[in-house]
């Protein structure tokens, strides 16, 4: 081949190479958009590569329907909500289907299940075992399980007690420093499990009985300690604000709260030009709740009053809630709990995160024991132990979080604890008080929870949706 053709070849070869990466590149600027209409943002470079609208020029733009949900109005809720149940996106949607099956049950036995001071009574009940729950959550949200949690509960409530009664402590002080101590003890765990590696069922369990220990040798010989009479721990579950105006008016503050939250969240996302919430749909959702919440202003005043004890555990997980779903910790929480690996490559210090949640778990612990403590009027030897760590993990369980990790919520807590309560409740109403009995029963419904999520899990598998 002479000179001029070997030129005319190279020459070739060079005009054929963009060609070809152009023709390449096109599959992935095609594969960018539904990506970047999924995460309802644009990337540079899915922007440039499509003229700024998220499409290739003269194409209408990918965006994904589930984004169209919300512009859609109730028929595209609806549609939503068929889909959901579909792929396995039950939600709390079960056991609030359930508790209402309960409660219409043993109203239908007793006729007077329903009663306002029986209501009352079981909201006083779930307090303290509840907020263990709630710490509970944040564990399995790890995918991981803290059996301490009723030990903690024990000794907390024996320090502070101990405290206040033998050493002369101011009652306020001594509860700060046993919650400290509960807080304390969770980032040990934390620690043991995040920085040395144990695992976490491990180090758990050998608090569970460590600390238990501790709780015996700080109630020392007495094994039992009365409260103070009017005191802070007696206070928290045997206190209700009988004033009317305090649950009502506490009432209308959670009602404006959702609505507000609703309209902000409206216009942030109109003002990025994403889908949000049409105005009749918030309305009806503000009214729906609003309905629910002076309904239970209601009966708390005609019985005692609102009490305290269950004021504090809504606040509480209101609290929590707000901050897994609304901050960039408790995205980091359930990121970790999707995927460790993952995580860690994202940037995510996950031996933090780790001992924070089982801090946060030990603290809540600490705190429920205490009202478990003011509800029985005594901190002894036996206070968080018997079927206190069964009934805590049922609960978070039962009321839709996932035992596998990455999905959950506070507000499951309440509402798994309140299906356990409601149901010791009512087999005591109707003369059935053996704990045998409510064992089966409690033991059958956590079962059928956990079957539930299983099915849930292998059914979004199946849809592509885990």
């Amino acid at each position: 081949m002479s000179n001029l053709d070997k030129d005319k070849a190279t020459r070739d070869a060079e005009a054929t190479v963009p060609a070809q990466q152009t023709t390449t590149a096109e599959p992935n600027a095609a594969t960018a958009e539904p990506n970047a209409a999924t995460a309802g943002s644009k990337t540079p470079t899915a922007t440039a590569q499509t003229g700024g609208n998220g499409a290739a020029p003269g194409a209408d733009p990918a965006v994904d329907p589930r984004l169209l949900v919300r512009e859609q109005g109730f028929a595209g809720y609806l549609g939503e909500f068929k889909r959901k149940i579909r792929g396995g996106e039950l939600g709390a949607v079960p056991v609030v289907c359930g508790l209402i099956i309960i409660w219409g049950i043993f109203e239908f036995t007793t006729g007077r299940f329903l009663d306002p001071n029986n209501l009352s009574n079981i909201s006083q009940y779930i307090v303290g075992p509840g907020l263990i729950s709630v710490g509970i959550v944040f564990v399995l949200l790890l995918g991981e399980i803290d059996l301490s949690v009723g030990s903690v509960a024990g000794v907390t409530a024996a320090i502070s007690s101990v405290l206040a009664i033998k050493q002369g402590v101011n009652e306020g002080l001594a509860v700060l420093l046993g919650l400290l101590a509960a807080a304390a003890i969770g980032a040990v765990h934390g620690f043991f499990f995040a920085k040395i590696g144990v695992p976490a069922f491990v180090v758990t369990l050998a608090g569970m009985l460590g600390w238990q220990g501790l709780q015996l040798h700080v109630l020392g010989d007495t094994l039992s300690l009365n409260n103070l009479s009017d005191g802070v721990v007696h206070t928290l579950n045997n206190y209700y604000f009988e004033d009317i105006a305090v649950a009502y008016g506490l009432a209308a503050v959670g009602a404006a709260g959702i609505l507000l939250t609703a309209l902000r969240e409206r216009a942030r996302r109109k003002a990025v030009d994403l889908p949000h919430r049409q105005m009749p749909e918030i309305v009806l959702r503000t009214g729906v709740l609003s309905a629910v919440l002076f309904a239970a202003a209601w009966v708390y005043n005609q019985y005692k009053g609102l009490p305290l004890g269950i004021t504090i555990f809504v606040g509480i997980v209101v609290l929590a809630s707000y901050v897994l779903r609304r901050t960039n910790y408790g995205r980091q929480v359930f990121a970790v709990g999707g995927g460790i690996e993952a995580a860690r490559r994202a940037g995510i210090n996950v031996a933090w995160i780790r001992i924070s949640v089982f801090t946060t778990s030990g603290f809540l612990a600490g705190l429920g024991g205490l009202f478990v403590a003011s509800q029985s009027g005594v901190a002894d030897s036996t206070l968080g132990g018997g079927n206190t760590l069964p009934l805590v993990i049922a609960a978070a369980v039962i009321g839709g979080t996932s035992l596998f990790g990455g999905r959950g919520t506070p507000w499951s807590a309440l509402l798994g604890i309140l299906v356990i309560q409601s149901i010791i409740t009512g087999l005591y109403m109707n003369g059935s008080s053996s704990q045998a009995m409510q064992y089966m029963i409690t033991g059958a419904v956590l079962l059928g929870a956990v079957v539930l999520d299983s099915v849930s899990r292998r059914t979004q598998k199946s849809s592509g949706r885990a």
